[in-house]
């Protein structure tokens, strides 16, 4: 049986192309050009395999998977970008993305990484597998920050939206929880970094480029 997938990307020339090396090979049951749209279609078809881009407008391929929530989905998230940034290939698989092949793939070669990831395993462009490798064996070089490394994985998502000029109503509906518990997650936050108020908050995330 074929796989059902989602191309994303926001250029629509790329978009046409890949439909048409993958055509009838996969099912290709939709599009989207946006992180809104994204996230509309692939909850929408709940297709097998979505294939991601890293960076479009809005956030880009890690956005999508930070809204999605992968684990709680049995689709899989191939990233499929021009860029080969270590950086880049470590953000998205962080957020949940179980391959990154980079736009010089061959058909067959994207293919192949897409029935791999369909059937459960990891896929990388070759030069980049040390990258995940290094990266969670904890020996690539990182800048450590021992403020930002004491927060939650759930009090940097707060964070991130602070640092955007998000309203707590607005965390709240976003993250699907209460706006006392985006209280709660940024009072714990302001404790452990020491700061008054939400305007330094907000500051000490936008120097650290969370936003």
């Amino acid at each position: 049986m074929k796989p059902r997938v989602v191309i994303v990307d926001d250029h629509e020339l790329f978009r046409a192309g890949v439909r048409n090396e993958l055509d009838g090979v996969v099912d290709v049951v939709g599009e989207a050009a946006t992180v809104d749209e994204a996230v509309e279609r692939i909850r929408a078809e709940r297709p097998d395999v979505v294939l991601l881009d890293v960076h479009m407008p809005g956030g880009g391929g890690p956005e999508v998977l930070r809204r999605l929530a992968p684990a709680q989905l049995e689709t899989r998230f191939l990233a499929l970008s021009v860029s080969d940034d270590p950086e880049d290939v470590i953000v998205v698989i962080r957020a949940g993305a179980r391959g990154y092949v980079t736009k010089t793939v061959s058909a067959t070669e994207l293919a192949d990484a897409i029935h791999s990831v369909h059937g459960g395993d990891a896929v990388f462009s070759p030069r980049l597998a040390g990258f995940v490798l290094d990266a969670f064996a904890g020996s690539l070089p990182t800048k450590v920050d021992p403020e930002l490394d004491q927060l939650t994985a759930r009090e940097r998502e707060v964070l991130r939206y602070i640092a955007r000029g998000f309203l707590y109503k607005e965390i709240a509906l976003r993250l699907g929880i209460s706006v006392k518990t985006v209280e709660a997650h940024v009072s714990a936050v302001l404790r452990k970094l020491q700061l008054s108020n939400r305007h330094e908050l907000s500051r000490w995330a936008v120097e650290r480029r969370l936003d």
